[in-house]
């Protein structure tokens, strides 16, 4: 099989779908790797180093879409991607469809097999291909936080972790999983009073082990959380429902009683937002206030640190790429776990949950 790896086109996005070495493993399967040119530029790695694991150069993305039999990314494909997409091809990339009906559409009528990275499974239920980026967007949650603090940014002017004889910053984690635990170390780490809600309880008493008291764990409800952000200073959105729209856990109505200019940090953005004012931003406008609360909604926070993001992801993806070189989409028939990542198909959409999201 060919595998086309398009240079990454969304504002500020610096990963790659295919590293260097990913490639190179491509390769020894028998297959062919085709990379555009630059598109390893954002981890330092140039077109020669590609050449030298193997893989092809082409000109342009319109090369690659045009001549791939299975396109790898790391982003949604953009508008004027999609429609190089073609029936027969399979795309594997992250999609999140739930809040995206135009490019659930755009799949839908370009007739490709997409696969998404975020609604693979193993068997232990968890997401194996979505949790090296929410590890990395739960630990950038509480440096963006901290940067938005500063009044210079616009923000309170709390330092995360206070000084002697004065108080922290207040951190609410809306979301025990990969990413609330990932935002909350962080966030411990950095001295700051941290309180993790979720509405598991097997999970809540992990996490109570897990941290030993030096973060507090709160069941949540509409009551418990509109009580913890009275006086916070830092909010962190950090809740999925797999390839479902993310629930708006903080309404617009409660932002009035939150302290003005404390700062909400929006990681589940890519799935429409924990938020009711979260709109996607980027990372050359990151920011924007709403009744004076500052909304950090950055929807691809990964991008900041692409070397870390993109080994990362490789390392998870390479096993599921490369059954699906060897097999084509009957490799999702095969794997019970590859299966739910099939979001569309022969011009359908073929996970219920994203199905339900979006009114198919």
């Amino acid at each position: 099989m060919l595998v086309g790896v398009p240079k990454e086109i969304k504002t500020h996005e610096y990963r790659v779908g295919l590293t260097p070495e990913a490639a190179r493993e491509y390769i020894a399967a028998g297959h062919q790797v085709l990379v555009e040119t630059g598109a390893g530029l954002g981890i330092s790695k140039d077109d020669d180093v590609y050449r030298a694991a193997g893989a092809q150069i082409a000109a342009d993305a319109s090369e690659v879409f045009a001549k791939a039999d299975m396109i790898v990314k790391v982003k949604e494909p953009q508008p004027g991607e999609w429609v190089q997409l073609r029936e027969g091809q399979i795309l594997f990339t992250y999609l999140h469809l739930a809040p995206d009906p135009d490019q659930a559409r755009g799949l839908m009528d370009a007739g490709v097999s997409a696969v998404a990275y975020e609604t693979v499974t193993d068997r232990h239920g968890g997401l194996p291909l979505l949790a090296p980026m929410s590890e990395v967007a739960g630990r950038l949650s509480i440096e963006a936080a901290g940067m938005a603090l500063r009044a210079n940014n616009g923000g309170r002017g709390t330092l995360m972790g206070g000084v002697p004889g004065v108080l922290p910053a207040k951190v609410v984690v809306l979301g025990g999983g990969v990413v609330g635990t990932q935002a909350a170390r962080m966030a411990v780490g950095m001295g700051a009073n941290v309180e993790i809600f979720d509405r598991s309880l097997p999970r809540i008493r992990q996490l109570d082990d897990m941290f030993q008291g030096r973060a507090t764990t709160r069941y949540s409800t509409s009551s418990t959380i509109e009580q913890a952000i009275t006086d916070a200073d830092v909010v962190v959105g950090a809740v999925l429902i797999p390839g479902a729209s993310a629930p708006h856990l903080v309404t617009r109505e409660m932002l009035g009683l939150m302290k003005n200019r404390a700062v909400l940090v929006d990681v589940a953005i890519d799935q429409g937002g924990a938020f009711e004012m979260s709109k996607p931003t980027t990372h050359e406008a990151p920011t924007y206030e709403v009744d004076g609360i500052i909304h950090y909604c950055v929807a691809n926070m990964p991008g900041a640190v692409p070397l870390t993001s993109s080994y990362a992801l490789n390392n998870a993806t390479l096993p599921f790429g490369l059954a699906l070189a060897n097999k084509g989409v009957a490799a999702c028939e095969e794997d019970p776990h590859l299966a739910p990542g099939l979001n569309v198909h022969q011009g359908k959409i073929v996970n219920q949950a994203v199905a339900d999201s979006l009114g198919f």
